[in-house]
């Protein structure tokens, strides 16, 4: 036996994730906040007129913006940059439980 074990590909499992494509993430995330029932107007996502959350393309990620908490007036919005599959995927996840979260009385 010549003593390796394979540990090199233990420590980086001998392979890359794929590239982070930006522009097919974003149609991702628009696929999945219009499944989660909001609508989408110039480039805002609303829930019965109020702003819920933006998401845009911003060089080689994206630029996500969430409503600290919903208002018909100037919302105060809360950004993060996605740059990986498992960030959108993350970002989703808790836009959903926070849109459950929020009772018709926020709205």
């Amino acid at each position: 036996m010549s003593g390796d074990t394979g540990d090199k590909d233990s420590e980086g499992f001998g392979f890359a994730p794929p590239p982070f494509k930006p522009d097919a993430a974003l149609q991702r995330v628009q696929r999945e906040l219009r499944a989660l029932g909001l609508v989408e107007r110039a480039g805002t996502f609303e829930r019965r007129g109020i702003a819920m959350a933006r998401v845009a393309v911003d060089g080689a990620a994206l630029k996500a913006q969430v409503v600290k908490k919903p208002s018909r007036n100037s919302p105060v919005w809360q950004a993060q940059a996605l740059a990986s599959d498992g960030a959108v995927s993350r970002f989703c996840s808790d836009l959903k439980k926070q849109l459950a979260a929020w009772s018709d009385s926020d709205d």
